[in-house]
C-alpha cells in the first residue's frame, strides 16, 4: 500500500508538466507568439506543428529507451530526477522575447520549442509509466490517476489565476512580463518534477527484453484496445487543444479584452482557471464516479456526452461581455465531463500495458505510456496549428515590422475573426467530443 507522501509527490509530477508547463503552452503561447514575440500566423502554426509532430517520432523511442534504464534509482525515475532542471530552463527561455529581427526571431522560437518539446518528452513519458510500475492493484491506480489529475488541474487553477495579478505585479512591457514568468514558473515546474522523482517508489520489476528489438512498436498495431485507447486519447487533446489555443483571442477580440466584475480580472487564463478548479474537483471524484458507472468505459462515455452537449450550448450564447458568468457556468459545466475522464484515461492506459504483457511476455509500459503523451502532443499539435491557420483565413494577420521591430496585428474582417473563434470554443470541440463517445464504444476492455 503506497502512502500518502508518495501519491503527493505522483501529483507533484503533473503539477509541473501538466499544472504548469503544458497548461502554459497550451493556453499563452498561441496569443504569445502572434501578438507578443511577433511570429506570423503562418509561422506560429507550423511552428506548433512541426515541433509536436516531432515528437509523434521521439516519444516512442523515449518509451523504448526508458523501459530498458536500469540505475539505482529505478527504471523511470531518473529521468524525473534529472531532467527537472532542464525542463525549466528551457521554459523560462522560450517565454523570453529576444532583440532580433524577422529571422532571428525565427530561428530562437524553433530550436527552443524543439528543444522544449524533447526535454518534456524525456521527463513525462517515463512519468507516466511510473503508474505502471508502482502498484499492481487496480484501485490504487485509479487513486493514482486521481491524485494526477487533481495535481495537475489543482496546480493550474493556481497559474491560471495568478496570471494577469503576476503581470500587474511585474508591470513593464508584455515582453518582460512574459520573461520574467517564465523564470518564476520554470523554477515551480522543476521543483516540482524533482520533488515528484524523490517521493515515488518503483515497487514491481518491469520484465525486460534481452535486448532493443523493433518488435515491442510492431505489437503496438496488434494491441486493439490501444489503437482504439490512442484515437481517444488524441481527440481528448483535440477537444482541449481547441479550447485552450482559441481563449486568449475569444476573450480579447469576441468581448473587447479582459472584462472586470467586481474587482475581479477575468482575462482568458481566468476565464478558463474556473474549468481548472471544476476539473480538480471532478478528477478527484473520478474513481467514484467510475464505481457508480460500472466500468471505466461506460463512465468516460457518460464524461465525454456532458462535453458534447455543453460545447453546443456554449455556442448559443451572445458574444457579449455582459454574458460573461453564462459562459463562465458554460466552461464549469465542460470541464465536468473533463475532470471526470481525464483521470480515467491514464487507468486505462495501465490496462492496456497490463493487457500487453500479458499478451508478449514482455514489458513495453513506458512505450505503452509514450503514446499518452505523444497522443496529448499530436491533438494539441494538429487544433493549435488549426487555430492559427484557421484564424488567418478568416482574415487575422500578425508579424514583426521589419524597421521597428514591433509586433503588428490587423484584422481585415472582424466579424469573420469572431465567429470563427466561437466556433473553435464551441462547435468543433463538440464535434470531437461525440467522436470520442463513437470510438469509446468500440474500447474492447471493458474494466
Amino acid at each position: 500500500m503506497a502512502k500518502f507522501s508518495e501519491k503527493i509527490g505522483y501529483a507533484l509530477g503533473d503539477a509541473a508538466a501538466g499544472g504548469i508547463t503544458w497548461k502554459v503552452m497550451s493556453i499563452a503561447f498561441p496569443l504569445f507568439f502572434t501578438n507578443i514575440f511577433g511570429l506570423t500566423v503562418a509561422d506560429t502554426a507550423t511552428l506548433m506543428l512541426v515541433a509536436r509532430l516531432f515528437d509523434v517520432i521521439t516519444d516512442p523511442m523515449m518509451g523504448a529507451l526508458a523501459d530498458r534504464t536500469q540505475s539505482r534509482w529505478g527504471t523511470y525515475r531518473p529521468w524525473l530526477i534529472f531532467g527537472a532542471i532542464p525542463l525549466g530552463v528551457v521554459f523560462a527561455l522560450l517565454l523570453y522575447t529576444p532583440d532580433l529581427g524577422i529571422v532571428g526571431k525565427r530561428i530562437w522560437a524553433y530550436s527552443l520549442y524543439l528543444l522544449m518539446m524533447a526535454v518534456y518528452t524525456a521527463v513525462n513519458v517515463p512519468y507516466g509509466s511510473l503508474l505502471g510500475v508502482m502498484t499492481d492493484n487496480d484501485d490504487e491506480k485509479n487513486q493514482f490517476s486521481s491524485y494526477r489529475m487533481v495535481g495537475a488541474y489543482a496546480m493550474g487553477f493556481v497559474t491560471l489565476l495568478s496570471f494577469p495579478y503576476l503581470q500587474k505585479l511585474i508591470g513593464g512591457t508584455d515582453q518582460h512580463q512574459y520573461a520574467v514568468l517564465g523564470v518564476v514558473l520554470g523554477a515551480l515546474a522543476a521543483l516540482g518534477t524533482l520533488a515528484c522523482g524523490l517521493l515515488t517508489k518503483e515497487r514491481l520489476k518491469p520484465v525486460r527484453a534481452e535486448k532493443f528489438s523493433f518488435k515491442p512498436f510492431a505489437d503496438l498495431f496488434r494491441n486493439k484496445p490501444w489503437i482504439y485507447l490512442t484515437l481517444i486519447g488524441i481527440c481528448t487533446n483535440f477537444f482541449n487543444g481547441f479550447r485552450y489555443a482559441v481563449a486568449g483571442y475569444l476573450l480579447q477580440y469576441c468581448l473587447h479584452g479582459d472584462v472586470t466584475v467586481s474587482g475581479l480580472i477575468i482575462n482568458y487564463t481566468v476565464f478558463m482557471t474556473f474549468g481548472e478548479v471544476t476539473c480538480m474537483i471532478f478528477g478527484g471524484l473520478s474513481p467514484a464516479f467510475t464505481k457508480w458507472a460500472g466500468s471505466k468505459r461506460r463512465a468516460f462515455r457518460i464524461a465525454a456526452i456532458i462535453c458534447a452537449v455543453t460545447s453546443v450550448a456554449f455556442f448559443f450564447i451572445p458574444m457579449d461581455p455582459k454574458y460573461i458568468w453564462v459562459m463562465v457556468a458554460m466552461v464549469i459545466l465542460t470541464s465536468v465531463g473533463i475532470g471526470l475522464y481525464s483521470p480515467l484515461l491514464w487507468s486505462m492506459y495501465a490496462d492496456v500495458a497490463d493487457y500487453a504483457t500479458e499478451k508478449n511476455g514482455t514489458s513495453s509500459t513506458g512505450l505503452i505510456f509514450s503514446s499518452g503523451t505523444m497522443a496529448q502532443k499530436f491533438g494539441s499539435a494538429i487544433s493549435g496549428a488549426l487555430v492559427a491557420m484557421l484564424l488567418g483565413v478568416a482574415g487575422f494577420i500578425s508579424g514583426t515590422d521589419p524597421a521597428t521591430g514591433q509586433t503588428v496585428v490587423t484584422i481585415t474582417n472582424e466579424a469573420s475573426v469572431c465567429n470563427m473563434i466561437w466556433n473553435l470554443f464551441s462547435l468543433f470541440p463538440a464535434a470531437i467530443a461525440l467522436l470520442i463517445v463513437f470510438l469509446i464504444h468500440l474500447y474492447p476492455i471493458k474494466k
